[in-house]
């Protein structure tokens, strides 16, 4: 990834690990997932800039590259949405596409529905708009083993994923979550019990992009990423009478597990949704998963720029 240029930013009071590509006006802010990091978005990032836009992505506060909040279980998803307003001003930019995945699309949305002005339009990977608190993803309607709930325990995830390397951490985590189905756990067997050591990575996903991830993860652990998004996804985040007037994309796989939560896939074509997001499009993939745009970039790089071009300046 020679071309895409690196630098750490301090953005209220941390020194968040920021990699972009791209010059002009025209701004799309990549917000990644988990287990991602910013190399997530290195086929997105690198085709968004030759369509003309300035393309940038940062690692969330104890994720990768950037530094730590001194206190990680106080952490909470408004914290990701003032380090993203944070980074815009501090980089210069007034306005700007936000493209969210996963936990990624949590502050892609809530940004556009506490900072309208700005915010150009939104692009969401395998989340439609949900809030964190209990009208958000309703964990307590899946079983004691599903993954989010064995994860939001403290301890739990920690002692699970310590009988093994970072390494292998990840390479587990993205063979379930390539699945089709929410990784749930039995009784008396744990989440990274669930992969057979012998399955191998997906196709799509090298051997050498797992050594990067596992590289990254190296410097910042679990401890972050396992407050938020997993111990806070269930706190009420304050907001009320959301309303999402940006355009926004929702792009999702036919095959991405999350559409196998209770009630999602009606939640996504329902009239609640329409009267939140005032201009919405979905579009599903019938290969894609739940790491669309890695395992199809070249479709997610076509409808992206596509709608980008569409609502741009």
């Amino acid at each position: 990834m020679e071309q895409i240029n690196h630098s750490h930013v301090d953005v209220n009071g941390l020194k968040l690990h920021v990699a972009e590509i791209g010059t002009g006006p025209k701004v799309a802010l990549f917000l990644h997932g988990f287990p991602q990091i910013w190399y997530t978005w290195r086929n997105q990032m690198v085709a968004v800039a030759k369509a003309g836009y300035r393309a940038i992505t940062y690692d969330f506060r104890g994720y990768g590259l950037s530094e730590k909040p001194a206190e990680p279980e106080k952490g909470g998803f408004m914290d990701l949405v003032e380090d993203t307003v944070s980074l815009l001003d501090t980089l210069g930019i007034s306005k700007a596409f936000l493209v969210g995945t996963d936990l990624g699309s949590f502050p892609a949305y809530m940004v556009a529905v506490l900072y309208p002005e700005r915010v150009s339009g939104v692009v969401s990977l395998g989340i439609p708009f949900m809030l964190p608190g209990p009208s958000g993803v309703q964990t307590d309607l899946m079983s004691e083993g599903f993954y989010c709930n064995r994860w939001k325990e403290p301890g739990r995830a920690e002692a699970d994923f310590g009988r093994f390397d970072i390494k292998t951490v990840l390479r587990n985590i993205y063979i379930l979550f390539s699945g089709t189905e929410p990784p749930t756990a039995r009784e008396n067997q744990e989440i990274m019990d669930l992969v057979d050591p012998s399955t191998p990575l997906p196709p799509w996903f090298s051997e050498e992009d797992l050594a990067v991830y596992a590289s990254l993860y190296e410097k910042s652990g679990f401890r972050y990423p396992l407050q938020v998004p997993y111990r806070t996804l269930g706190i009420d985040c304050g907001i009320t009478d959301p309303k999402v007037l940006a355009p926004t994309l929702l792009i999702m796989g036919e095959k991405d597990y999350v559409l196998g939560f209770p009630g999602m896939r009606d939640y996504i074509k329902s009239e609640l949704l329409k009267h939140i997001v005032a201009d919405p499009e979905t579009v599903f993939l019938e290969e894609g998963n739940h790491f669309v745009h890695e395992k199809l970039p070249e479709q997610v790089n076509e409808l992206m720029i596509n709608f980008l071009n569409k609502h741009g300046i």
